[in-house]
């Protein structure tokens, strides 16, 4: 972001006018009247003439109706016959259009964002003009079915409006004649989408309409009402269902206003949010995961449902019930882990699988034996209690009917659910940070300052608390309320449709949701025991289980009414206070607001009876009803992501993120519990988004979602004001005053709730200087360089040896080294000198440079700083080949002799057989391939005292010991002087350092910061150890370690013995990834949880080097409640915003920072491709039992 303020345009001026073009056309159904560009008279006049055609049909039957000539049923077939006839001509013109024009559609989901292109028009009836005003169907089945179905439209809705079914409605001919006009007005603009052209909805669901659902949206808004004055003609004189025909005609006419706000759902979103609102409310279900999951359960609720009402016995239905209900409220997705889990996880060949996280051991993560008995052992108590209950104390058994409403063991049980209420609360209330709604701060709550040991000892209190409350909750509750309804007297009167789907609800309820059950039977029981003896008619006829349902209905409406009152009254408030949301409209808005305060409550109370988002128009104090949804709010699969490199940081939080919020949602600390809560992490520079999708007996289902660590200047807004929220409330003081106590971020759209343990990745970044161009430290990294080279090469023998390994003669020349010129193939293309042999390249990451001068002045470049492109990924070297002596006695070799000749001296040579003077000796070779260097004698002899015996023999001891497993002194002893083993590795470690140019001091930070990063300059050796890619390996990570060694040689001081040294050395094989960040071992690492992790940056705009530790541990992460209504508010205008007005504009107002609502990081969290998080994890099961 790099506009912020008030200033910044709602929609920049391309999007005003496109948006000014599209919008008309979505009122009137689909005609495009307003194109932009200079257009014909007939393409308007053509447009017109299709949209009034419904019309001029539907009034020739309602004329030949009003003349007696018809009935009503003969002209509305009339009528629906002659559209039936346009319909299948303008179908059969675009597909002859199409044809002509041989315009070839890609068959699948279009782009509904596409802008409209230039047409250029030649004729009134010609093809081009045919495509533009009626485009055709994709579908052939489409075609058809769109076709019938504008028949059917226009008959049946000839039929609605005619002028005497009108008048008889109303007793008007005048309001029957507006009534008539208007209505028409809502049919062709319906009939024109359906099979004309359909225009873009404002209510917009999905990005993409793959399927042509879209035309039919309006048509089957229109025959529902159709449905219901049918059902009003034939049923006969209901006046309940007569006053609803009459509402239901009025409100016909302001169909296109609905249309054009955006306030009728979609036909997906429709059925989804039916579903799941019948599921919830009527089933006692939740809302689930996924739309597979959502239909599955709602079939089987609704068999279940069925079933309930044809059972004859009481009992019987008792006992259905209660197993029904529990066995739904479980996750059935464990059912199919348990079946297929242990071959899933395993390969073809058998072996588990190393890729597949598994879950923690701990009770509850996955279903196995343990579980199933717990579940059995709950389910059988719950039987048998409920079948004892209503067997001996059923009021039932009772004549009187006072004894029935006053029946003792009930009224018992009555109490005991008050009380439980009561604890359960308290308990819940005091686990988080704030009570009362989040206006005062926790006394009981710990402070975070301090480390995660001192917190959890200060947190005894209330972990005991909350293992009570869950004790209570999740198995005294449900026993309890088992009893209460086992003994209730409505199930008298069980089989009604109304009371079989009360009681199936509220057996259910009791397990899927037991928190909101308890508070839906202490509301139910306090309205009994208030009442007393006396009888409430109404309520007491609606018996026990309807009364549950329409408690557990009012509640959530009302907890949404206050949650979307709270999240206007921050739009409203801020709008003016918030100096950089102050556009010169706000006042204006302010004043609109307050002067139609009623009908503002109106659209919030609305809004939250709908179940709807409360939709801020460009999140301005302008409020309108968002088209219902689920509760997910996005249509996709949850998991989708951006990912980038740095998802691998959320990827590793979320598993141990997971068994954290596992023990917060057990012990009450986040909160009451619903699917569609909202949660918000804060740890250094990570922000995690967490959604709760499914909830049930035992568990919730939760997503995960990481946010930008690159931070624009919006989202550090934000997250500094999210850090200053949680300071407030875990960085207190130890004593406050009163007022000190309040909530001073009670506004915010975050409530903080509780800090958590969690393992992560603890980053610090720490600036080089001083160090990296210290020359006293640049000057032991040469020595440190071959002790940790020897100590490498020395562990690679070793795991060798373990694996059975041992390197025979030719062993190691496949892996990049060189073989002897007896084995070189037959070169038929090229021929070389005798004296030297062709050596080749394929590293192509390497930048290669010949000319030794420019290795200074050049030093300093990148990868991508080189003017003359890529390098080419295989280069031919010509290098004299001489066998290396290191005081083996190879003889002198004069100047006149024949190089050639030289192969068949002593030395160390691929083909050289070496002689060990200890038998052990054989387990430290090398292989053959690494000790052919390129190298000139000479310069190895002048750096052999550079090689360190006394480290090399310390090493070699101590591996020897590892070796061989027993301490063998003699052996041990024998190794050390073996003169063969102590230069064939002097040789090979030589040559390596001089390969990578370090024959002198390093002197250039710039020039260990290009070894550390793999970009090594070329060398006389350099071709020849990068073609032996594993010593290459070895070499480059001996550079690292050794610059870790400088790094805290610098910081700790300098190792005293080499017992110390090794002791380093092995914990940094053990416990550290030492790389670079973009590598992929760096983000394996982090998957596999190493404890330590270095990386070495260089700041171009600072010009300092930096270091990057990553240390895993145990961190306290503050986490915080999101009023989940203006999440999905925002989310709303997000979707209407991007889908509808195409306004994806990256400096849009509506994506700016906004302190208090948290704008952009709602923005960021949503699903792509409106959001853009960086990591989604896939729905995550969290026991809670």
């Amino acid at each position: 972001m790099v506009r912020m303020g008030p200033d910044v345009p709602l929609l920049n001026e391309y999007k005003q006018e496109f948006f000014w073009k599209r919008f008309p056309q979505t009122i009137l159904g689909g005609p495009r009247f307003k194109l932009g560009y200079c257009a014909p008279p007939y393409v308007y006049v053509n447009q017109a003439v299709l949209f009034l055609t419904p019309w001029l049909f539907g009034g020739i039957g309602t004329l030949l109706c009003q003349l007696h000539l018809l009935a009503e049923l003969h002209a509305a077939v009339l009528s629906g016959m002659l559209m039936l006839g346009a319909a299948v001509v303008v179908q059969s013109l675009a597909l002859n259009a199409a044809r002509r024009t041989g315009t070839v559609e890609r068959l699948g989901a279009p782009n509904i964002l596409a802008d409209e292109e230039e047409v250029e028009f030649t004729h009134c009836v010609g093809p081009e003009t045919v495509r533009f005003i009626a485009p055709g169907k994709r579908f052939g089945l489409n075609v058809v079915l769109h076709t019938v179905l504008a028949g059917a439209l226009c008959g049946f809705g000839t039929w609605y409006v005619l002028l005497g079914r009108l008048t008889a409605l109303y007793g008007s001919v005048g309001v029957a004649l507006v009534v008539f006009v208007l209505s028409w007005v809502t049919l062709c603009i319906a009939e024109y989408s359906l099979i004309v052209n359909t225009a873009t909805e404002t209510a917009t669901f999905q990005a993409q309409d793959t399927y042509e659902i879209s035309p039919l949206t309006r048509p089957l808004y229109i025959l529902t009402f159709i449905a219901v004055d049918l059902a009003d003609r034939f049923v006969g004189p209901v006046p309940e269902l007569q006053l609803i025909s009459q509402v239901l005609h009025v409100l016909f006419l302001l169909l296109p206003l609905l249309w054009a706000l955006g306030m009728l759902s979609p036909l997906d979103a429709l059925l989804l949010w039916a579903m799941e609102q019948s599921l919830v409310f009527g089933l006692g279900g939740s809302p689930m995961s996924s739309n597979l999951r959502l239909l599955l359960m709602f079939a089987v609720s609704i068999i279940v449902a069925v079933c309930t009402f044809f059972i004859p016995s009481t009992l019987g239905v008792v006992l259905f019930t209660i197993t029904t209900g529990f066995l739904l409220s479980l996750d059935f997705s464990q059912l199919g882990t348990l079946c297929v889990g242990s071959r899933a996880a395993r390969g073809k060949d058998g072996w588990p699988r190393e890729s597949s996280p598994t879950p923690p051991c701990s009770f509850g993560w996955r279903l196995g034996v343990k579980e199933l008995l717990l579940y059995l052992g709950l389910l059988l108590a719950a039987m048998t209690e409920a079948g004892l209950l209503h067997h001996f104390l059923h009021p039932a058994q009772f004549k009187n009917q006072t004894q029935i409403l006053t029946w003792a063991p009930q009224a018992a049980v009555s109490y005991l659910l008050i009380v439980l209420f009561v604890l359960c609360w308290a308990l819940r209330e005091i686990q988080g940070a704030y009570v009362c709604g989040g206006l005062f701060l926790n006394p009981l709550y710990p402070r975070a300052r301090a480390s995660v040991q001192v917190f959890r000892q200060r947190s005894r209190g209330l972990h005991v608390a909350g293992t009570i409350r869950r004790v209570l909750l999740n198995l005294v509750s449900p026993f309890a309320m088992i009893a209460f309804l086992a003994m209730d007297s409505s199930l008298l009167k069980l089989h009604t449709a109304s009371l079989s789907v009360g009681f199936t609800r509220a057996f259910r309820v009791v397990w899927q949701s037991s928190e909101e059950a308890l508070l839906q039977m202490a509301v139910v029981v306090s309205v009994r025991l208030a009442a007393g003896d006396s009888k409430l008619p109404g309520w007491d006829f609606l018996g026990t289980g309807v009364q549950l349902l329409l408690v557990g209905l009012l509640s959530d409406r009302l907890v949404q009414f206050l949650a979307k009152l709270k999240f206007t009254l921050t739009v409203l408030v801020t709008s003016w206070t918030e100096k950089k949301q102050r556009r010169q409209s706000a006042g204006a808005l302010l004043a609109l607001n307050a002067s139609l305060c009623p009908l503002l409550l109106s659209v919030v109370a609305l809004s939250a009876l709908l179940s709807a988002p409360l939709l801020p128009l460009f999140t301005l104090p302008i409020f309108l009803v968002g088209f219902p949804r689920p509760q997910r709010s996005w249509p996709g699969p949850v998991g989708t992501a951006c990912p980038c490199p740095d998802s691998v940081y959320y990827q590793q939080i979320s598993r141990s993120l997971a068994g954290a919020l596992r023990t917060g949602f057990a012990a009450g600390s986040l909160g009451s519990l619903s699917p569609g809560s909202h949660f918000l992490g804060r740890f250094q520079d990570r922000v995690v988004w967490i959604v709760i999708l499914e909830r049930g007996y035992g568990y919730l289902t939760v997503n995960i979602k990481g946010l930008e660590l690159q931070e624009t200047s919006c989202h550090t807004v934000e997250a500094r004001r999210v850090d200053e929220v949680f300071e407030g409330a875990f960085e207190r003081p130890e004593r406050l005053g009163l007022t000190q106590r309040l909530n001073m971020h009670w506004g915010n759209a975050l409530t903080p709730c509780a800090v958590l343990p969690v393992r992560v990745y603890s980053d610090a970044r720490n600036v080089l200087s001083g160090i990296i161009d210290s020359h006293d430290n640049l000057r032991t990294l040469q020595d440190d360089f071959l002790k940790t080279l020897i100590w490498l090469l020395l562990r690679h023998c070793v795991q060798r040896g373990h694996q059975g390994f041992t390197w025979g003669p030719e062993e190691g020349a496949g892996a990049g080294g060189r073989r002897s010129q007896s084995s070189q193939p037959a070169q038929s293309t090229c021929t070389q000198p005798a004296e030297a042999v062709v050596v080749e390249s394929n590293v192509s990451s390497l930048k290669f440079r010949r000319d030794s001068s420019s290795l200074t002045s050049f030093g300093d470049w990148s990868d991508e700083d080189d003017l003359f492109g890529p390098q080419p990924a295989r280069r031919t070297v010509a290098l004299p080949l001489q066998p290396l002596g290191l005081g083996l006695g190879l003889p002198a070799v004069d100047k006149g002799r024949n190089p050639g000749g030289l192969s068949d001296a002593p030395g160390l040579g691929p083909t050289t057989h070496l002689s060990f003077s200890c038998p052990h000796s054989e387990l430290f070779n090398l292989p053959s391939g690494w000790r052919t260097a390129p190298l000139l004698p000479s310069r190895l002899l002048g750096l052999r005292p550079l090689f360190p015996e006394d480290w090399f023999r310390f090493a070699l001891g101590r591996f020897g010991l590892l070796l061989q497993g027993e301490a063998l002194e003699d052996m041990t002893k024998a190794l050390k002087e073996d003169e063969g083993l102590r230069e064939l590795h002097a040789q090979v470690a030589l040559s390596c350092l001089i390969s990578l140019g370090a024959e002198s001091s390093f002197t250039s930070p710039s020039y260990v910061y290009r070894l550390y990063c793999g970009d090594v300059p070329w060398t006389e050796g350099l071709d020849w150890l990068s073609n032996s890619k594993e010593l290459y390996q070895l070499a480059l990570k001996a550079f690292r370690f050794s610059f870790k060694l400088l790094f805290d040689q610098a910081s700790l001081g300098p190792m005293e013995t080499l017992e110390e040294l090794f002791s380093t050395l092995e914990e940094y094989d053990r416990d550290w990834y030492i790389g670079l960040v973009a590598e992929r071992g760096w983000q394996d690492s982090i998957l596999q949880e190493k404890p330590f992790l270095f990386s070495l940056g260089h700041d171009l705009t600072m010009g300092t080097y930096t270091g990057r530790v990553l240390s895993l541990q145990e961190q306290l992460v503050q986490l915080g409640r999101l009023n989940g209504e203006g999440v999905r508010g925002q989310w709303a205008n997000l979707s209407w915003e991007l889908l509808y007005a195409t306004n994806d504009d990256e400096e849009r107002y509506s994506i700016q920072a906004h302190p208090i609502m948290l704008r952009n990081l709602t923005v960021q969290a949503a699903d792509p491709p409106l959001g853009y998080p960086i990591y989604s994890s896939a729905p995550l099961h969290l026991p809670c039992l």
